[in-house]
């Protein structure tokens, strides 16, 4: 196992730091990990089904599949700061406009359209472009530190908003929630959040160079969009996001409602699914550390099946709390794996020169899982008052999705006037 220097930590943090909130209090874990905690006022106030209620995700699926390669474009092109900073303000704005909803499906619906558009820019692609840019021989374990926040605050905002819902009412949690990413990420961003291309950063930049000699040639090359669309490569991490973000997407959001069929009440189903969010964290930390230091498919392939433990585990039907507790821990483990790998992968198999668009076209078959896993586990519910017979699809879309990871081959090797050596 090769040593590695850890001085790119020293020029590096600012950037770890504002990343972690703005990908904490963005688009990728906000509407996730509280979507679960507003259904149940939103079901028992406007009459609606859990698969009404899931079906924002849908529709959000549907507009980030839109979003995500576009808004990717746009960073690659004006750059991540600007990109991350303007979504941060306007996703914030949309999730407050939840609180205006009278009972209409279909503002709720629209509501989750514009959500995807607005929050684009908040996704881990803007801020892991700049995090891969700053860092190389510690990128692994870098992403996994900048990506703590969606367990981090994953698990803060399911309290937080449920605590809302109990003192204040569903409106008021809405507008708490969307004033997250406004009052503290943006902030965050405006000060510390710069890639290695800004003037401002320019004499920092060149002491890392000085110090850290794999730092020495600007890390711009890589594929197009293109070229990235024609590799086979892209195909086997599209097919295998599709099935693990199912896997991992659709229980999160669908935890409360689980625990509460499996006889659990309210307050142990939230706090139960909130500890998901721990789980990530060191999810994130030891993925991190792992994929720098050993071939990352191979680490992924272990890391991202053994998550279908839980889905037995959550079969049971005298379910545990220890046991429903140790489901959450495994789950949120294998949850705490996936960005990391999805920014890894996709710096070292296409490059940095498209790397927020490639990285939006991935997000948007990730989105696909994500976004219909919910709602497909919503309708099992609402079809048959249990869980069981969807999570045991889960735990073969974790199994199916991990194997063709190792089919990737080495890591792809770029030329500083970005031809590519094919592995």
């Amino acid at each position: 196992m090769e040593k590695r220097s850890f001085k790119e930590f020293k020029f590096g943090w600012p950037v770890i730091l504002s990343s972690t909130f703005g990908i904490g209090l963005g688009m990728s874990p906000l509407p996730f990990y509280t979507i679960g905690v507003f259904a149940i006022p939103l079901t028992k106030n406007f009459g609606w089904g859990m698969d009404t209620v899931m079906g924002g995700l849908t529709v959000f699926t549907f507009a980030a599949l839109v979003a995500s390669p576009l808004v990717g474009y746009i960073a690659d092109k004006i750059g991540a700061r600007k990109t991350a900073m303007w979504s941060l303000f306007l996703f914030g704005l949309t999730f407050i406009a939840f609180n205006f909803n009278t009972g209409s499906p279909l503002l709720y619906y629209i509501l989750w359209g514009l959500l995807a558009f607005t929050g684009a820019g908040t996704l881990p692609m803007t801020w892991t472009r700049a995090i891969n840019n700053w860092f190389n021989e510690n990128r692994g374990l870098a992403l996994g530190l900048s990506l703590l926040g969606t367990g981090l605050f994953g698990a803060f905002a399911k309290l937080y908003a449920f605590s809302l819902i109990e003192n204040f009412g569903w409106q008021t949690a809405y507008i708490g929630v969307g004033l997250l990413p406004i009052l503290i990420a943006l902030p965050l961003a405006f000060f510390f959040f710069r890639d290695t291309d800004d003037p401002k950063v320019a004499n920092k930049l060149a002491k890392l160079r000085e110090e850290v000699p794999s730092h020495k040639q600007a890390n711009k090359a890589g594929l197009t969009v293109k070229q990235a669309l024609a590799d086979w490569r892209f195909w086997i991490l599209a097919f295998c996001f599709i099935l693990i973000s199912f896997g991992v997407g659709g229980p999160i959001p669908n935890l409360e409602r689980l625990f509460s069929s499996k006889g659990f009440d309210t307050s142990d189903a939230v706090i139960l699914a909130s500890s998901i969010g721990y789980a990530v964290l060191i999810g994130r930390l030891v993925g991190g550390y792992l994929i720098d230091r050993f071939w990352a498919p191979a680490v992924a392939f272990i890391l991202l099946s053994i998550p279908a433990i839980s889905c037995v585990l959550l079969q049971s039907a005298d379910l545990t709390y220890a046991n429903a507790l140790i489901a959450v821990i495994i789950l949120g483990f294998g949850a705490g794996v996936e960005y990391d790998l999805m920014a890894y992968l996709v710096s070292r198999y296409f490059g940095m020169k498209n790397y927020a668009a490639i990285y939006g076209f991935l997000y948007g078959f990730f989105a696909v899982g994500a976004g219909f896993g919910p709602v497909i586990f919503g309708k099992f519910f609402t079809a048959s008052g249990s869980y069981d017979s969807i999570l045991g699809y889960a735990a073969i879309a974790f199994i199916v999705g991990s194997i063709p990871l190792l089919f990737l081959g080495k890591y792809r090797v770029f030329k500083p006037e970005e031809e590519v050596l094919k592995a």
